[in-house]
């Protein structure tokens, strides 16, 4: 008898739950996309001429929810735009690409605001880390392939300034 009130326990659990199941209407999260908020502006100077190589309206990331999220999630970033990121200390700094879904060119700069050394092309979602070559206080990230266009080259020279 205990058998038998169990079984049947078990197939009233397993209907409802079946019939349920087909029966619920997908629920669809529907999420803003981030968006670019130009919170200042950087120029780059060549280290030999002291000559102007380009200009980017910039993201400022400097808090520690800021440095953490970067870029991720966004779906594009504009040529002329790029994250700039201000740590409180000198030191190896380590990105990667996880959540990120556009492609970037990393620019790591010292604390004397030249440029230190840089990764090119980090791909989208690559968890791989990428570190600075020697200590750094600051990383200016840009869409893949502005390194090479601008020929940016280290020793090159960053002012920045906040809106």
């Amino acid at each position: 008898m205990k058998i038998l009130k169990l079984i049947g326990i078990w197939l009233v659990v397993a209907l409802l739950t079946l019939s349920g199941c087909k029966d619920d209407e997908k629920k669809v999260v529907k999420t803003e996309p981030i968006t670019f908020t130009k919170e200042g502006e950087l120029t780059i100077y060549k280290a030999q001429s002291d000559s102007v190589i380009v200009k980017y309206n910039i993201e400022i990331a400097e808090s520690d929810y800021e440095t953490q999220t970067g870029l991720m999630y966004r779906e594009s970033m504009e040529l002329n735009q790029g994250m700039f990121f201000i740590f409180p200390d000198v030191v190896f700094h380590s990105f990667y690409m996880k959540n990120t879904k556009i492609p970037l060119d990393l620019i790591f700069i010292d604390e004397e605001l030249r440029i230190a050394s840089y990764k090119e092309n980090a791909q989208p979602l690559d968890e791989t880390g990428l570190s600075s070559e020697v200590p750094v206080q600051y990383v200016l990230e840009l869409n893949a392939g502005q390194r090479k266009q601008y020929a940016l080259e280290v020793g090159d020279r960053i002012e920045y300034i906040r809106m």
